[in-house]
């Protein structure tokens, strides 16, 4: 999915339906690889945003890291591959961004004062980084 359907598909997500970075996250990729998600596994991303406003691991990370074991299934990846893959993704996202940690990526926090979904356009570059990423393992893997 091209850089700018991604930050049309984050804005519509924010704005329209007040979803999370980790749900944003996972309906993206979802997309563009055609799976359909249950609901099951979108409910549980709903405390995924730093956890819970707690500022932990970012939602973003969550979100892609998650995906990862769906592509990584579809895909007949061994467990350990997966798992290789999500640390890959991790440090490339460190590296990117230079934090996994919401507390750091969105340092003004969480609070009632400020507008809703400020991590918009870290949004965009960061599914942006995940969606060529899950190309690149994907191409590895064909």
């Amino acid at each position: 999915m091209d850089e700018k359907k991604i930050r049309q598909r984050v804005k519509d997500y924010y704005w329209q339906h007040d979803l999370n970075c980790a749900t944003v996250t996972m309906k993206i990729l979802a997309e563009q690889y055609s799976i359909e998600l249950s609901n099951q596994v979108l409910d549980s991303t709903v405390g995924l945003h730093g956890a819970g406003n707690y500022g932990a691991q970012c939602g973003l990370v969550e979100g892609t890291l998650l995906f990862l074991g769906i592509l990584g299934r579809v895909n007949q990846l061994p467990d350990d591959e997966i798992s290789d893959l999500c640390c890959r993704y991790a440090g490339r996202f460190e590296e990117h961004f230079a934090s996994l940690q919401c507390c750091e990526l969105r340092p003004e926090g969480f609070s009632s004062e400020l507008p809703p979904h400020l991590c918009e356009e870290l949004s965009s570059r960061a599914i942006t980084l995940s969606s060529a990423f899950l190309e690149e393992m994907l191409a590895r893997h064909r």
